[in-house]
């Protein structure tokens, strides 16, 4: 999953792609490089962020969600929101939702997170989204989960997750992780910035994959796409001698 952020101030690359035209170009160098899907987002969600409006949100992100829907064949495309009203406009134009777990909102969300058991109360709160959300009438199939790497979680809860991923993987539907150059991979790196936070990632898809993700939203599609690749070959038990 390809990272298409339509913000001006998201952590990693904020204004890059704040144009329509400069955001549909990077989904189709992100789908060329190996993205399945292309994940367009609106409203950073990094620790502090300020509120967008409805409006706002859906002014940038819509067009980028029917550009790329009509013009990267074969790419799925999701919507990266908090917001009812934009994912219902981006489902519309072509974009699928999964189910995240986030503490608090982006503005407090690190304010001292704290859980009586990271793992079981992330777990808690997917099956119950999870169930009203089958309860309301999405089908079963139609929904992934995300148990909200870096949102409103330290590291020792993020690393907590991952060590025991195979858990949230145990409510049986695909479960997606956006490790990609989090804060907490560049502490555990000694203080690396965004843009050196690259090879963490890789560790952490790696180590997830071991666990049972299957969707690994990231900014640096064709490392990441490499590195997955080599690491499910080594996983599986088909590889034939020689492969």
């Amino acid at each position: 999953m390809g990272i298409v952020n339509v913000t001006p101030d998201s952590f990693s690359d904020g204004g890059l792609f704040l144009d329509a035209d400069a955001a549909v170009e990077h989904g189709r160098r992100l789908a060329a490089e190996g993205a399945a899907i292309l994940d367009v987002g609106g409203e950073s969600t990094r620790p502090g962020a300020d509120p967008v409006s409805d409006d706002e949100e859906r002014r940038r992100v819509v067009p980028v969600v029917e550009r790329l829907a009509a013009e990267v064949a074969g790419a799925r495309l999701s919507i990266d929101t908090t917001k009812a009203t934009v994912a219902r406009r981006a489902i519309e134009a072509g974009a699928d939702c999964c189910l995240m777990h986030m503490l608090g909102e982006p503005r407090t969300m690190q304010d001292d997170p704290r859980y009586d058991e990271v793992v079981s109360d992330v777990k808690a709160f997917l099956e119950e989204r999870l169930a009203f959300a089958l309860a309301e009438g999405v089908a079963e199939e139609r929904v992934w989960l995300d148990p909200g790497i870096g949102f409103g979680k330290t590291v020792e809860h993020n690393l907590e997750l991952l060590r025991r991923l195979d858990e949230i993987v145990a409510i049986g539907r695909p479960v997606v992780v956006g490790a990609s150059r989090k804060s907490f991979l560049g502490k555990l790196a000694g203080g690396r910035d965004e843009r050196g936070r690259v090879p963490g990632t890789i560790a952490a898809n790696v180590v997830a994959l071991e666990r049972g993700a299957t969707v690994f939203r990231v900014h640096d599609v064709a490392q990441n796409a490499d590195a997955l690749a080599v690491a499910a070959a080594t996983f599986s038990r088909d590889v034939g001698a020689g492969a």
